[in-house]
């Protein structure tokens, strides 16, 4: 990618050891192993559930849901277009759709029988309610963590989230869309290429740069949508706190 300058790393391909993680999980196996970034083959499937795990697959959209119900899924997490860092799409391309949750929660009940775990942009109680009454099983939720003490946030990333700045999709920092807090670098980059993870490489060096030097423009800020609204406490009274928002919502349902 031109005009990432001095600093850069060198693009380069590689799977993140998938063998080796496969091989691990079933030595040593563990309740759930989530996938993302693509639908895994039915025998990836079969293999993680012969160990004792169930088999978690992120989709982002009815085809996609169907796809990972075929390959034997046990649970889809649905991810909305809302949701803070990368897109879970099985493919990224430059016609992605990007389903807003409560519409996607929808049509994966519709297109396939799997439970689904809703995520994207749940940050209040009244936000978990609303999920659950469209059938999700679960929610996922993470941008509304990152201001605990508890999570390893880095300061000028905690300070964004407190802004009311919005967020974009972007592929500037790793060759792959993702939702984050508009910041510089990705004003500077707006026609990154689709090339992941030879981006994520490249620029590395110049994000953990940006990073120890306190710059929040030169690095990634991963948020969704509702960042605005997460709060700072620990993570315990943040938990509460949706619990309790939630069973408030649910009452006036009810009603």
């Amino acid at each position: 990618m031109a005009g990432l300058g001095a600093g850069a790393g060198e693009p380069r391909a590689d799977d993140d050891d998938w063998e080796a993680k496969l091989a691990l999980l079933a030595a040593s196996p563990v309740p759930v192993v989530s996938f993302v970034f693509g639908c895994p083959s039915a025998e990836t499937v079969a293999r993680v559930q012969a160990a004792g795990s169930e088999a978690w697959v992120t989709v982002t959209s009815p085809d996609e849901a169907r796809e990972a119900a075929e390959a034997g899924a046990d649970v889809l997490v649905a991810q909305g277009g809302e949701a803070g860092g990368h897109r879970g799409s099985f493919s990224d391309r430059p016609d992605l759709p990007v389903y807003g949750l409560l519409a996607l929660l929808q049509l994966v009940r519709a297109a396939t029988d799997r439970p689904v775990v809703a995520s994207g942009g749940i940050t209040t109680g009244a936000a978990l309610a609303a999920v659950l009454c469209l059938g999700a099983r679960a929610a996922q939720i993470g941008t509304a963590f990152l201001r605990t003490p508890e999570a390893g946030t880095h300061p000028a990333q905690r300070a964004a989230l407190a802004a009311d700045t919005p967020t974009a999709l972007t592929r500037a920092f790793t060759g792959r869309l993702a939702r984050g807090i508009r910041n510089r670098f990705m004003d500077e980059h707006p026609d990154a290429p689709i090339a992941y993870p030879e981006l994520h490489h490249a620029t590395s060096p110049l994000r953990a740069k940006a990073r120890e030097t306190g710059d929040p423009g030169g690095f990634n800020l991963w948020a969704g949508e509702a960042h605005a609204l997460a709060e700072e406490a620990p993570a315990a009274e943040v938990v509460a706190r949706l619990v309790a928002g939630a069973r408030a919502a649910l009452d006036q349902v009810r009603l």
